[in-house]
């Protein structure tokens, strides 16, 4: 397993659907996953610190991990089969539960909690970024800084 950081989330285009890019840390390597508009907007406010009036489904999940005494070790993106990823949540309890790689991301953001990804994975839907091409990424950061969790509301 390699460690991963959320790069963030855009839409891609033409066919305006949310991403989240993970790079694989230490490495230059990364991971594109196709996800749904709601949790591209549960990304997009943990990245940008935003606290909803009433707890979204992410924070309400991380509310009763708190209340229980239970605490998030791990997110895995554990396999990927014809085009869908999946993804597991590894508790201090011993506990695992198979989850969406995009809900384990959001869950992830909210507690602080390390995500990992199967070498598996990163060899099959991985994307080498050469040095060269830095920039592009660079480009996409910049993009980033500007979008808005509106951005991935449904029209």
């Amino acid at each position: 397993m390699r460690e991963v950081d959320v790069v963030g989330v855009r839409v891609e285009m033409p066919s305006n659907q949310p991403i989240v890019l993970l790079r694989e840390v230490g490495g230059d390597r990364y991971l594109p996953i196709w996800i749904g508009a709601v949790e591209a907007t549960a990304i997009a406010f943990a990245q940008q610190g935003v606290v909803p009036p009433r707890p979204l489904t992410h924070d309400l999940m991380k509310d009763v991990l708190e209340a229980l005494g239970r605490t998030l070790l791990e997110v895995q993106i554990t396999d990927m089969s014809d085009g869908v990823f999946y993804a597991t949540l590894v508790f201090d309890s011993g506990v695992e539960v198979s989850a969406r790689p995009s809900d384990s991301i959001a869950l992830a953001l909210r507690t602080g909690t390390r995500i990992v990804c199967a070498d598996g994975v990163l060899a099959e839907a991985g994307l080498e970024v050469p040095d060269e091409q830095e920039d592009e990424v660079e480009k996409f950061r910049e993009f980033l800084d500007h979008v808005t969790p509106e951005d991935f509301e449904a029209q």
